[in-house]
């Protein structure tokens, strides 16, 4: 009895490890179907199309969910077979997550025939088909032409016998060349009035300026008794080195001798023939000939130290010789006024 309930024992549990294997196996092979799967799987109708024709190509994406996908697009890249972007696009899958895109094969970008790989990316799945292109410029090389027969060659002519060389004639003798003409002599030019001839130039002949009448002599000159004085060597300095080296003192000085030439050679013809006169004269002009030494203190040429040291002087002379008397003779007018 109990040998019996041992083997039923035995028989028991050999049958339930045997269900157990064939179920393990099954659930397997299942499992093993659905891990096969890709995650990402897209195929074309043909493997290769010509120029024009439409390749149409359909894909799944295994675990899509339309509520956690929804609105996202599958991407796609054509490359040709240099790897050049030939095409991009969008497609928008379905519910199930299936796609389907179609799209013509040829155009300016489908340059050369070959393999042309199609990449798709949703998310962050990736998956790629190849599809060949057989219309494009290098699907067929071209053959190689035959190359033409090289033409014999032909004899060489005999070489013609060199003809005997005539003699050389006897150069003539060259005529001797005629003497050349002398130039003629170019006719000198003629200046016309106030101008002389200069090295072939006509030139402004300069003329002295005559002295002013009444015995051309200067007040200073007359007053000092020689032209040598050291005042009027100082006069002279003043005038053409510092006032005549400036625009502005030469506009000075013209309308100056303007005026002074008219009524100077007679107070000099005055001074030399009274004695007197002449002392009276000298004393009242040293005060302003020493004044103008002020003037050798400006720079020759220099417009603004002589435009301004030329007012102080005229200034200066005016307050010794006008104001200071003018105030010394209201004085003297207000003193008598006030004893009387």
């Amino acid at each position: 009895m109990k040998k019996l309930k041992m083997r039923l024992t035995g028989f028991l549990a050999f049958v339930l490890l045997s269900v157990s294997i064939l179920s393990y196996g099954v659930n397997g092979s299942v499992f093993a179907d659905n891990h096969n799967i890709p995650p990402f799987s897209v195929t074309t109708e043909l493997p290769s199309y010509g120029n024009g024709n439409t390749i149409t190509v359909n894909g799944e994406i295994r675990d899509y969910d339309s509520s956690l996908h929804a609105g996202q697009a599958v991407t796609f890249v054509i490359k040709s077979p240099t790897n050049n972007l030939v095409s991009i696009g969008q497609i928008t899958p379905n519910s199930d997550g299936t796609f389907s895109h179609d799209f013509v094969a040829g155009g300016p970008l489908w340059k050369s025939s070959g393999d042309y790989v199609l990449e798709f990316n949703f998310a962050s799945i990736k998956g790629d088909t190849t599809v060949v292109y057989t219309g494009g410029s290098a699907s067929e090389p071209e053959p190689e032409p035959e190359p033409e027969p090289e033409p014999e060659p032909e004899p060489e002519p005999e070489p013609e016998p060199e003809p005997e060389p005539e003699p050389e004639p006897e150069p003539e003798p060259e005529p001797e060349p005629e003497p050349e003409p002398e130039p003629e002599p170019e006719p000198e030019p003629r200046c016309g009035a106030g101008t002389e001839l200069i090295d072939g130039i006509c030139q402004v002949v300069a003329t002295p300026e005559p002295e002013p009448s009444g015995g051309g002599c200067l007040i200073a000159t007359a007053a000092y008794g020689t032209e040598l004085a050291p005042q009027i060597q100082l006069l002279r300095e003043v005038r053409d080195s510092t006032i005549m080296s400036t625009s502005s003192g030469m506009a000075f000085m013209t309308g100056f001798n303007q005026l002074y030439y008219s009524f100077s050679p007679t107070i000099a013809d005055w001074e030399r023939e009274n004695p007197v006169f002449q002392e009276a004269v000298r004393a009242f002009i040293t005060p302003m000939i020493s004044t103008l030494s002020i003037m050798t203190l400006a720079d020759s040429g220099s417009e603004v130290e002589v435009l301004g040291l030329g007012i102080s002087v005229i200034a200066l002379n005016l307050g010794m010789y006008v104001i200071a008397p003018a105030l010394i003779g209201f004085g003297v007018h207000r003193h008598f006024r006030s004893v009387k």
